[in-house]
């Protein structure tokens, strides 16, 4: 049977909800209006992943019975991932770490999750994607590069459409500025409204501008115009609804100095109503932080005793790796590929576990593979957008293996 269904795409965290997607026969024949990060999330499984214990080929129960022997024994396990999971996933992984008295993180300790956390406990005042459309007329992408990492932000919600207040919409009633350290496609776009920045220099830079949007004239240690800080002073001072839309390379730059951030914001909100929205990666990497928070109170780096839970920095994937854990399950992610070498080659001295549809550089050194069915394709269940909106999801196509939920509710069967 052919059928043409409309799709929540979980190829970034943007969730685009107008994907229309023809099925037959449980087979997915076209894909039409998804970008291109949108159509490998569908097609980019190129090696399927198979159960396996110790690079031999096992049944599925074998290996979770394997992995739930390992995570039982271990004195202080590492769970690790979850942001290409649904909600449900991660809420059975909060219950697992719970049971184990283990430590549990995600890939957004060390990217968003200090932007994240500030929105959440209301520090930052952020808004909707909606309201971005429908009102925003000014826009700053700031270390950010959405036509790379979210193809359809700028056509769907911030820079292009015409909105509610913005029928004009590009040509004269948005304003798109870019600051980052080189020209991106994105910058591209902003035209003379780019503002380019030695690397490390957001910081200062932050803080020229809120002189400059208090009346005082910006002293910058690196080379700079400090005429073209005031006109955007008096940019950001002009706007009726403002978003800044914070790139990875905002935080990874300010990481020691984030207050500074909160300080802008409200500098700018004396002046008008900003917004910042964090630009998350994974199509889930927000709901982790809001399911963690709202069981806990803390939004990643959590350790639980007795199940209570504890957090800091001595919790992080990073320290656990090099440090603490003596047992690591992965869930929809590949460490392997993204975390430093230095940290990633500790993973060869600890039993690994990874749950995952497909194989990747982590399954190299993985003890336990398990196979599940991939999260908003074969297995449906709620997402939280990048802006925190909760999202349905629903799969396309049934798959041949568990969920990743099913997978870790079974081991805390196991190991309960």
């Amino acid at each position: 049977m052919t059928e043409m269904v409309t799709w929540t795409c979980t190829g970034c965290a943007l969730l685009c909800e107008d994907i229309q997607v023809r099925v037959d026969n449980n087979r997915i024949e076209q894909v039409e209006h998804a970008c291109l990060k949108g159509k490998a999330r569908i097609f980019g499984c190129k090696h399927v992943a198979v159960p396996a214990v110790n690079g031999a080929g096992v049944s599925i129960d074998d290996a979770i019975n394997e992995a739930a022997r390992i995570l039982k024994g271990a004195k202080n396990p590492l769970l690790y991932g979850w942001s290409n999971s649904t909600s449900e996933a991660q809420m059975a992984g909060i219950e697992l770490a719970r049971t184990l008295g283990g430590v549990l993180d995600s890939t957004s300790s060390f990217c968003q999750g200090i932007t994240i956390n500030e929105i959440i406990k209301g520090t930052i005042p952020s808004c909707t994607l909606e309201e971005v459309r429908e009102q925003a007329d000014v826009m700053i992408f700031w270390g950010a590069n959405p036509m790379s990492s979210h193809p359809r932000h700028l056509s769907r919600y911030s820079y292009f459409p015409r909105g509610e207040l913005r029928q004009r919409g590009y040509e004269e009633d948005r304003t798109a500025i870019s600051i980052d350290v080189w020209q991106s496609r994105t910058a591209k776009i902003c035209k003379d409204k780019f503002y380019r920045i030695p690397p490390g220099g957001d910081a200062e830079f932050m803080r020229g501008l809120m002189d400059g949007l208090s009346g005082r004239v910006p002293k910058l240690s690196f080379d700079f115009d400090v005429k073209r800080i005031l006109e955007l002073a008096a940019v950001l001072k002009k706007a009726e609804f403002g978003v800044i839309f914070a790139g990875l390379g905002l935080v990874y730059s300010m990481k020691e100095d984030f207050g500074l951030l909160s300080e802008f914001m409200d500098t700018l909100n004396r002046f008008s109503n900003y917004s910042l929205i964090p630009m998350a990666g994974h199509f889930n990497m927000r709901g982790f932080n809001q399911n963690l928070y709202d069981e806990t109170g803390y939004i990643y780096r959590v350790k639980f005793v007795d199940g209570k839970a504890a957090s800091g920095v001595e919790f992080s994937v990073v320290e656990q790796i090099k440090h603490g854990a003596d047992a690591v399950l992965v869930v929809g992610s590949d460490p392997l590929a993204s975390l430093p070498a230095s940290i990633s080659r500790r993973l060869k001295d600890i039993p690994v576990i990874l749950i995952d549809p497909c194989m990747n550089l982590t399954s190299q050194v993985a003890d336990v593979t398990i196979p599940c069915s991939t999260s908003g394709i074969e297995v449906g269940g709620t997402a939280v957008r990048m802006d925190g909106k909760s999202m349905e999801i629903s799969p396309l196509v049934q798959g041949v293996n568990m969920s990743d939920e099913m997978v870790i509710k079974r081991i805390i069967e196991e190991v309960g």
